[in-house]
Parts: C-alpha cells; sequence; structure tokens
C-alpha cells in the first residue's frame, strides 16, 4: 500500500520540496497510516510535516484519550503538533449546522488557521477510496449534477489526498502488518449519520445483492466523468469569456444575444460563471435559481428582473443580461488581521494570497518594484508587521506628500470601487500605515541616502481552481 500512496502524491504532484505539510490526525487508521507513509516520505522529499488535532468534545473521556495519543505520538518523532477542543454539537447548534457540517467548519477553520501561521503549505487529509464511493452516493440521493459526481480531486487548492486510490481493507490491512494500533472512534461503527448510515448498511447491501465492487465502479465513474466534466467546463469558460462585456467585483454585464443561441446546458453554466464571479462561489445557488436566469434570457424582455440567492439581481436592459450583487452588511465581507512573517512569507486565506518578505542591505538593492511589489527603509519601522483590511479612522501618508489623508478619501481619488475598498490588504506596523497594496507606500517608509537596511513586501495571489 505505501508503494500506491507514494506513487499517487509523485504522480499529482501533491508534496513537493520544502512544503509544508499539516496533516489532520485523528489517531484513526487511516489519518494514522498515512502519518507513518509520510513520515518515511521525508526521508525522500525534503519536506516539513505537522500535525493538527481537533477534540470535538463528543466522546468525553474518549476523546481527551484522542488527543493524548496523537499528541504523544508527535513527541516521540518530534513532529510539531497543533490541538483544539471545541463544543461541537454547540457550534451546529450556533450555526444551524448539522454534526457533520459543524465538525467539517470546524477542523479546516483550524487547519487555515495553522497553515496561514505557518506561512502557508498544504493540508493532507486521509480520504480513501472507500470515502470517495461515499460521497458519490450521498451526493446522488441529495439530487447532483455531473460536476457533483467527479467526487473528491486528488489536490483541491492546498488540500491534498494521498491515500484516495487505496481502499479502507487495504488500510487497516497496512496498519496490521506494520504493528500500528490506531484508535477506534466507536461512533463510526454507528449508523447515527447519514454518512455512516450509507458505509454499514447501504453499500454491503449494494455489495451483496448487485455489484460486490461497487467501490471500484464508483472510482472509475468518476474518473471518466471528470474527464467530461473538465472540458464542458474549459469550454463554458470560453464562452463565457466571449459574452462578457463589463465586469468588476460585484458586476457582469453579458451579451444577451449571444446567451439566447446557446445550448441549455452550455447557457446554464455560462450563469453560473456570471453568479460566480461576483458572489466569489456557488454556495446558495441551486437549479431552480439558474432556470429562473434562463426563463429571464430566453424571454429577453427590457426592464424584467429576478432576484436569487445571496441577494443577486439579474437583470435586462435591452441587448445586455446584468448580473449584481447587492451589498449588504449580512453579505459583507469579513476583515482580517495578520502578523507579518518579515523573513519568509504570509498566507492570506481571505484573499488566497502570500506576501513574501526579505530584508536586504541598501548596497546589495537592485529594485524591480511594480504594484504588487514595493521596497521600504526598514529602519523606520517599528515593532512587528501587519497585513489587514481597512479600519475607521485609518490615515497615512501617501508617497510624495507631506500630510495625513483619510485611507477612504484616498480610495476615493483613486477612484477605487466602493465593492472592492474592504477587501484591499493594508501593511502596518505598530505606528503607521506602509502601504497600500496594489496603490501606494507612505512617504514615511521610503528609501533615501541615509536607509541602511531596506525591507521588500511582494504582494502575490495564488492560482484557485
Amino acid at each position: 500500500m505505501k508503494e500506491k500512496v507514494v506513487h499517487t502524491i509523485k504522480k499529482y504532484n501533491l508534496i513537493e520540496k520544502v512544503d509544508n505539510v499539516l496533516l489532520g490526525l485523528s489517531g484513526g487508521p487511516d489519518s494514522l497510516a498515512l502519518f507513518y507513509i509520510l513520515k518515511d516520505l521525508q526521508q525522500e522529499i525534503e519536506f516539513k510535516l505537522h500535525v493538527a488535532h481537533v477534540n470535538h468534545k463528543v466522546r468525553g473521556k474518549e476523546a481527551d484519550e484522542d488527543e493524548k495519543f496523537v499528541r504523544d505520538i508527535c513527541n516521540r518523532y518530534k513532529v510539531p503538533f497543533y490541538s483544539k477542543s471545541v463544543d461541537m454539537k454547540g457550534y451546529a447548534k450556533k450555526k444551524k449546522l448539522s454534526e457533520e457540517e459543524a465538525g467539517r467548519e470546524i477542523r479546516y477553520n483550524f487547519f487555515y488557521e495553522i497553515i496561514n501561521k505557518l506561512g502557508g503549505g498544504k493540508i493532507a487529509v486521509a480520504h480513501n477510496k472507500d470515502d470517495q464511493g461515499e460521497t458519490l452516493i450521498m451526493r446522488v440521493l441529495r439530487g447532483t449534477g455531473i460536476d457533483g459526481l467527479v467526487g473528491m480531486d486528488y489536490i483541491n487548492g492546498n488540500i491534498i489526498r494521498p491515500l484516495l486510490d487505496v481502499t479502507r481493507e487495504e488500510i487497516e490491512k497496512f496498519c496490521e502488518e506494520n504493528n500500528i494500533k490506531p484508535r477506534i472512534d466507536k461512533t463510526n461503527l454507528k449508523p447515527i449519520y447519514g454518512r455512516n448510515k450509507i458505509r454499514l448498511e447501504l453499500i454491503p447491501y449494494i455489495q451483496e445483492n448487485f455489484n460486490e465492487g461497487i467501490i471500484d465502479t464508483l472510482f472509475r465513474m468518476s474518473r471518466v466523468i471528470k474527464m467530461d466534466s473538465k472540458f464542458l467546463n474549459d469550454y463554458s469558460y470560453g464562452e463565457f469569456k466571449k459574452i462578457v462585456i463589463e465586469e468588476s467585483n460585484n458586476k457582469v454585464v453579458a451579451d444577451l444575444n449571444k446567451l439566447v443561441d446557446m445550448h441549455k446546458s452550455i447557457k446554464a453554466r455560462v450563469i453560473r460563471l456570471c453568479i460566480e464571479k461576483i458572489n466569489k462561489d456557488l454556495k446558495g445557488i441551486e437549479e431552480k435559481h439558474v432556470s429562473q436566469v434562463i426563463e429571464l434570457i430566453d424571454k429577453g424582455i427590457t426592464g424584467k428582473r429576478v432576484n436569487i440567492s445571496n441577494n443577486i439581481n439579474v437583470s435586462i436592459s435591452y441587448d445586455k443580461v446584468v448580473f449584481i450583487k447587492q451589498r449588504s452588511q449580512k453579505n459583507k465581507k469579513q476583515g482580517f488581521k495578520y502578523k507579518l512573517n518579515i523573513y519568509d512569507k504570509t498566507y492570506i486565506p481571505e484573499l488566497n494570497a502570500v506576501i513574501n518578505s526579505k530584508i536586504i542591505d541598501k548596497k546589495e538593492l537592485e529594485i524591480y518594484a511594480n504594484k504588487n511589489r514595493k521596497y521600504f527603509n526598514y529602519d523606520n519601522i517599528k515593532g512587528d508587521l501587519y497585513v489587514k483590511t481597512r479600519e475607521p479612522g485609518d490615515r497615512f501618508i501617501p508617497l510624495g506628500m507631506k500630510g495625513s489623508k483619510k485611507i477612504k478619501d484616498f480610495f476615493i481619488d483613486q477612484k477605487v470601487p466602493r465593492e472592492k475598498r474592504d477587501i484591499i490588504p493594508i501593511v502596518e506596523d505598530e505606528a503607521h500605515i506602509l502601504w497600500i497594496i496594489g496603490y501606494r507606500i507612505s512617504e514615511l517608509y521610503k528609501i533615501t541616502d541615509n536607509t541602511d537596511k531596506v525591507l521588500m513586501l511582494e504582494y502575490k495571489k495564488l492560482e484557485e481552481e
């Protein structure tokens, strides 16, 4: 099994040299097997392994023992360990989520919190081939489309799944052969959650009565569908680029006549792309919303509009279709503030971006500045550096000016769209603002003849899938 997992990691470039890899380690068979495989792989690929464990406080003493078990293993192998205890049931109730959804949200929020502190990296989770089959069945039962049948991928953003080619049976055999004694979560043996019922009742019934190899069948199906889905998505994106007339942070204007002539399947995908551009994702967008927009487009009556989920309005204006997201406090992007690692890089999860930092002697300086890379007088910096979004009352002294200016007024002068102002990253020390990223640095931190040390900061967006 180990060879198969290593082959998967290399085939899909899941882990590369000097990566930070954060493993979500529950102590169960899947994640524990992955832990030992990754530990061995470090001798071949020089990456940094870290472990995160979330105690959901559902199983009382047993959950506490799981945490101690994982901590002891990490101490034994000198692997950095991070843990968090959360009342999952209370969180689920507060957020109005199922316990499964709450557990997942808690885990990934914690994982991203650690990754940010590490300055970026990859999150390794122990989903296996059986998990893939269960996920596909769950999605079928909920009424998914073709994209949902692709299932989980080996890599999605910075989440990697090295065990996706191996079955639960192979994992258990690996643990047995290598004398690995995992912790067993007894709740996984009870049909109390939807996924558990599929695992413990539905799949065994299908295997006994219809298809003994249902897991492999589902896995093959997902690979075939992935190929078709990718073609449709790539083709639809090309069509999307053809019909877009105007695009901003909260508005997309499309060519009505070109949309009307499209096949309904492609039209639906293009509509989703328009919505995704202004909503950042498709959460809350259902098939009925897309159908409403298709009906609106096909009728093409100027002045007609539909209001769909998440404050999104779609209207017809002569030969144009206008998708616009209305601003509201409820849906306003939350602010952030992170301490900058001035000797490495800092990950900003809200923007899927990093800030690379470097301190150099002025005499060695070769300036290659652009709007996303700037140089500062390091001697003038007070205390720690932070990257954040704007706050009420923020002021700074733009380069070339003597007096300070409110950030709000600066944005107005620069004609920054209102909906964009709350997500523009700003770098500050403990006294002043150094840089409004993408716009201007501060007069207080410019390089002078007396400068000794120079701080280089570079803002870089990461690729999004």
